[in-house]
């Protein structure tokens, strides 16, 4: 496939799948920058936690730029882990950066693994009310005293359809439809459009799903959490010692719970890491169902050790 026929790349796969390390090889051959979709890379101080890949701040005659192994990588190191950040935010901001990825001659690399936000830019999102912080307070206290089948039960009463399609372990997605359908005065589902489950246009880009075999990504989840473990702590450490609480959106990303529990020391640190391990490797399901539905996107399977190879399989996407 010949660059000046590439419109974007998009690199999507469960955590600990190795995208970054094959977007930057795509970048490389390409002459491209990266654009990151994910929601927990886009923090400013989480990095052991995050696997957000190693870079730093320079100026380029494009502007500020956060530069990894001297490519742009954007939408990561951002933001004030006080601070929310959603699809509809994303989809604005991702779309801003592409443009001036495309304008400068570049060819856009998507990778991350956050499904919705993917999805959201490329099929557009339905028009749904902001957020609002007193019902969002008042379903986190409920999810924390009832725990996720309580939160999802609430769905169940006031919009069973929505609770059908979205599972009890997908607290954020449960707690917006729950919100969205009080603020709205109607069920979520009523407003539903349906074009947010459409299959990604192929005809603007090139979809790839790296998808791992699930014993090999296991064991790829627990080596990072076990490597980065006492890092990630003194991170976390760090956080809240500059005085960013808890409860704060950043900290509240995959791992960082169980982080916190162990740092308080109601959890060991085998403890810890079991769980979030277990934790990742629940969310991994999800990311790797939610994108197994484009049956448009490239799928590379890994069933082996042997067959990551960032260079390669690079070689394989501009290819195909």
């Amino acid at each position: 496939m010949e660059q000046e026929k590439i419109k974007a790349i998009t690199l999507m796969g469960a955590n600990a799948s190795g995208k970054t390390e094959i977007a930057l090889e795509l970048a490389r051959k390409l002459g491209g920058e990266i654009l990151s979709a994910d929601s927990k890379q886009t923090y400013k101080f989480l990095e052991a936690g995050t696997a957000k890949p190693a870079g730093a701040w320079t100026e380029t005659p494009a502007g500020r730029a956060y530069m990894v192994e001297g490519v742009p990588y954007h939408l990561v190191d951002n933001l004030d882990p006080r601070a929310t950040y959603d699809a509809g935010t994303f989809v604005k901001e991702a779309k801003a950066v592409m443009a001036g990825i495309l304008g400068r001659g570049k060819v856009p690399v998507m990778a991350g693994g956050t499904g919705m936000y993917i999805q959201a830019f490329w099929n557009g999102m339905d028009d749904l009310p902001p957020s609002n912080p007193a019902i969002r307070e008042e379903l986190t206290a409920l999810a924390e005293a009832g725990g996720k089948e309580a939160l999802h039960a609430r769905l169940v009463e006031i919009d069973p359809e929505a609770a059908a399609k979205i599972p009890p372990g997908n607290i954020q997605r449960v707690m917006r439809a729950i919100e969205v359908t009080r603020l709205a005065g109607r069920p979520i589902s009523q407003i539903w459009s349906g074009r947010f489950y459409n299959a990604l246009p192929a005809h603007e880009g090139k979809f790839i799903f790296l998808k791992w075999q699930r014993d090999l990504l296991a064991e790829r989840v627990k080596r990072r959490t076990v490597t980065r473990f006492d890092e990630w702590a003194a991170e976390t450490r760090d956080l809240l010692a500059k005085g960013y609480p808890e409860d704060c959106p950043g900290l509240k990303t995959l791992g960082y719970p169980q982080m916190l529990d162990y740092l308080a020391g109601r959890l060991t640190k085998p403890d810890a890491i079991r769980l979030i391990t277990a934790a990742s490797m629940a969310y991994a399901k999800r990311q790797n169902t939610w994108f197994g539905r484009y049956r448009n996107a490239l799928l590379i399977t890994l069933e082996k050790y042997e067959d990551y190879a960032p260079a390669a399989i690079a070689e394989k996407i501009i290819n195909s």
